[in-house]
């Protein structure tokens, strides 16, 4: 009883904050809000019930717009975009099967921050022209081409619902109780409804949510859309659902880190039933004509910090959103793009907040050095490629770092230690060679090879070729790693 006590207002509470942000990702990923809603039911009912996690709440995802976007935009149609989205699934069901969740830990950290804050610089980019007036696809470049009409509303309405988040944010709101309860983009988006009803100048120049209105069954299915079956013929379907397969079930692995921190389980939840269970949420959207589904760690820890104690919570919450989709659309339609807008830029500045960029430049540069080239590989190529340039540059700045402290060579007057600090490969040759040459004739060098396990057979050919030819030097040798003949 006490948990159910508890349950229900988290269920609201995380219904008040997803909401929003199942309406304005739809509006960012250039599709109906009702698809937005429906990704929520599915994510909050279907997922929830099969997800081994009690608190990890599922939906549509910020982080997966761009792609979103980017995969209509290449694949000409929803509905093929629909066909590589059930293929995703199909993936991530796999990805649970062969129990593929361990291999998270493989990619790095800088990898998944600059992933991150990709996302959020793409999602930036994209709202800006919807936060100045623009109803329908505009772009950034449209602003610098001169060939956009800005809307004076539209500014009013996204800038306030801009304030309103960061005041929500700051110290003097959350020590008021009763404030702190009430999320900051329901807060912003209800602002601007209000803007709507009792400022009529404001109201005539805001592009509004369209949501439809079911007054029966066949309208509810008239507005599901089908996947495009012939699609999965087309090479570019199989490269976005790969993308989004990975890339989604990149996204809520990571949640399921963050949100161990936050609320730990006993025993933790299996990743690869997680995996599972996302693959079968984005099988059912794709089925549906929803959007990708992932464990979403912005809803999932107000949903702990509310005090949730069971799935219950996230299940009310999934219900609240289906009773709001199918009988309450003309309460939605009073919402403005532009207050939907400003949470998404609100939400895309906290992925890609400064502070970020400056902890990864602090770090050095085999951190910054990938973060900023899987940055600016997502941003110029694409999230798949960008990840794969991203793990390559930290694969080389590893190995050239790994490299340079392989090996040391320390001078004591006239004896030289030479130390191998890991397994020795021919790509150390160059290091190896160069260090031997600068021992000058008639010195004594001694080597510290305890470290190394392993040494390739032209590590050893170098070794040999320098023991050879000490004598000829007056050089002596100890503890030498190879026989001198």
């Amino acid at each position: 009883m006490n948990a159910l006590r508890q349950d229900i207002p988290a269920g609201l509470v995380v219904f008040l904050v997803a909401l929003p942000l199942c309406l304005g990702i739809a509006q960012a990923s250039g599709l109906p809000p009702f698809a937005g809603l429906l990704t929520g039911v599915i994510g909050g009912l279907l997922v929830t019930s099969l997800s081994p996690s009690r608190f990890a709440v599922s939906g549509p995802a910020a982080g997966l717009v761009t792609i979103v976007v980017a995969a209509i935009e290449t694949l000409g149609s929803f509905s093929a975009f629909l066909t590589a989205l059930v293929i995703a699934g199909v993936l991530q069901c796999l990805f649970g099967l062969l129990r593929a969740g361990r291999f998270i830990a493989l990619v790095p950290g800088s990898v998944i921050k600059g992933m991150l804050a990709a996302i959020g610089i793409l999602l930036i980019m994209q709202q800006i022209p919807v936060a100045l007036g623009a109803a329908g696809d505009a772009e950034l470049v449209s602003l610098a081409n001169g060939d956009f009409t800005f809307s004076t509303p539209a500014m009013l309405v996204a800038g306030c619902g801009l304030l309103l988040l960061w005041l929500w944010s700051t110290p003097a709101i959350k020590k008021v109780s009763v404030l702190s309860w009430i999320p900051g983009p329901l807060v912003a988006v209800l602002a601007g409804c209000l803007a709507t009803l009792f400022v009529p100048q404001l109201a005539s120049g805001l592009p509004r949510i369209a949501l439809p209105a079911f007054d029966s069954i066949a309208a509810l299915t008239a507005e599901l859309e089908t996947p495009d079956w012939l699609a999965w013929r087309n090479p570019s379907v199989w490269v976005v659902a790969v993308t989004l397969a990975l890339v989604a079930s990149l996204e809520t692995l990571l949640s399921q880190e963050a949100l161990k921190k936050l609320r730990p389980q006993n025993p933790p939840p299996s990743p690869n039933k997680e995996m599972f269970a996302q693959g079968v949420g984005n099988l059912t959207a794709g089925l549906l004509g929803a959007m990708p589904i992932t464990a979403v760690i912005v809803r999932s820890s107000v949903n702990v910090s509310v005090g949730a104690q069971s799935k219950l919570s996230i299940l009310i919450h999934g219900a609240l959103l289906l009773i709001c989709g199918l009988w309450f659309s003309n309460v939605l339609n009073a919402i403005p793009l532009a207050s939907l807008a400003a949470v998404l830029l609100y939400t895309g500045y906290k992925l890609a907040t400064p502070r970020l960029f400056i902890d990864q430049m602090r770090m050095g540069a085999q951190q910054y050095i990938p973060f900023l080239a899987t940055i600016g590989g997502i941003i110029l190529f694409g999230m798949l490629a960008g990840i794969g340039i991203g793990i390559a540059t930290q694969i080389l700045c590893s190995i050239y770092k790994s490299h340079r402290n392989a090996l040391q060579l320390t001078r004591y007057d006239d004896h030289y230690v030479l130390r191998f600090q890991q397994n020795l490969t021919f790509m150390h040759n160059p290091k190896l060679q160069g260090l031997l040459a600068e021992i000058p004739e008639n010195s004594v060098v001694i080597v510290d090879h305890d470290n190394a396990e392993y040494m390739d057979p032209d590590v050893k050919a170098v070794l040999q070729d320098f023991g050879e030819n000490a004598d000829k030097r007056g050089i002596r040798l100890s503890q030498w790693p190879v026989a001198v003949k």
